[in-house]
């Protein structure tokens, strides 16, 4: 007869997992990646960049000129300028001596005397310096994600590579009938925060094939599983994560997600999640996000506090997610608990009923974390 997974009769409280996975867990050694490259990672520490533009440059093509020899001049009484101006292209350096910059049509070459049409004020046309730039500016401010406007600035700082927190995470799918869409949509969130993921597929759901694949995670940083985390006759991911190191917990109070493990092999954490997609999405956000932020260092996630447009009531002993939606100025509640693709799809933010509360009033504000950045 088979021998099957069963969970523990008390699952582990939510926050007592986390603590266990996050034990011990410090950011991974830095490393400078080409821009290209260190796009989505979470950035370190770096050298503060120089003023850019380094000088006044001209903003726009025209003629180069001192805004105190053009007092008086207008269309109606042209000033004649004794030396013709020098003509500045965008971006030009500013001639010795001058501080502004007209366009064509300010100065008159039609007769023997070069003639300006116009005064102008110090700093007309012209981009000082550091206005892009200021001197002292990071690139990136440590702990927070690479966005393409951060790569705009170093290019126009001319910075080639950035230095970067980049965890190396494995995911090794538990294979099972029908489409691994669970497995592409943690490696794409792994991926969309900031790790370097390598997936693989276990030969078997046995506990001896997924325990061949574990070991194919040596030296990586985070190692995760999607699919057989349950208790059916085919489950068998727990019992291979304790074969080949510490299963710290099979069974969390968490929903959904409840039949996922988490442990040790070696110095790196391992989260089992679920293959159903809701449950997998809520053990990612609660128990590996974590994990791997901690890893990457990144700051804090931050929340967006709103009320509440109606009640949610939830069980006490067991932490429940909550996904919503901004209506109007509030949250409005898509599922709870038992949470479809399709709201998973819509929801903007979520937010987890700790297992010690019954839930929040209707109009009461909340924090919860956004589902998009």
């Amino acid at each position: 007869m088979i021998p099957t997974q069963r969970l523990p009769a008390s699952l582990t409280p939510l926050d007592v997992a986390l603590a266990a996975l996050l034990d011990g867990v410090t950011p991974v050694a830095l490393v400078e990646l080409p821009l290209a490259d260190a796009l989505g990672c979470i950035a370190a520490d770096m050298p503060p960049l120089q003023a850019q533009p380094p000088h006044d440059i001209a903003a726009g093509d025209g003629w180069a000129l001192s805004a105190r020899d053009l007092v008086g001049a207008s269309s109606y009484s042209p000033l004649p300028l004794a030396t013709p101006p020098v003509w500045a292209e965008a971006g030009d350096s500013l001639p010795e001596g001058c501080d502004c910059v007209l366009d064509s049509d300010s100065v008159d070459q039609a007769g023997p005397l070069v003639q300006v049409l116009s005064e102008a004020i110090p700093g007309q046309g012209v981009r000082r310096a550091g206005s892009d730039i200021a001197a002292g500016t990071a690139v990136v401010e440590a702990g927070r994600r690479v966005l393409p406007r951060d790569l705009l600035i170093a290019r126009a700082a001319g910075v080639e590579k950035l230095s970067v927190r980049r965890p190396r995470l494995r995911l090794v799918n538990v294979p099972a009938t029908g489409r691994s869409v669970t497995a592409q949509l943690i490696a794409e969130s792994a991926r969309k925060a900031g790790a370097d993921v390598v997936c693989v597929e276990a030969a078997g759901r046995d506990a001896g094939s997924i325990a061949k694949a574990l070991n194919a995670g040596a030296g990586c940083d985070l190692l995760l599983t999607t699919g057989g985390s349950g208790v059916g006759r085919t489950d068998a991911t727990a019992t291979a994560l304790a074969q080949r190191g510490k299963l710290i917990a099979h069974g969390i109070a968490l929903q959904p997600g409840r039949t996922s493990a988490v442990g040790r092999i070696g110095q790196t954490p391992v989260v089992a999640l679920p293959g159903a997609p809701d449950q997998a999405f809520a053990a990612w956000w609660t128990l590996a996000l974590p994990v791997l932020d901690r890893l990457s260092g990144r700051r804090p996630r931050k929340t967006f506090n709103l009320p509440l447009a109606r009640k949610i009531a939830s069980g006490v002993g067991i932490a429940e997610i909550v996904l919503l939606r901004r209506e109007q100025g509030v949250w409005v509640t898509l599922a709870a608990g038992d949470l479809s693709l399709d709201a998973i799809a819509r929801a903007e933010a979520w937010l987890v009923v700790s297992g010690g509360a019954e839930g929040f009033a209707a109009g009461a504000p909340v924090d919860a974390y956004m589902l998009r950045e």
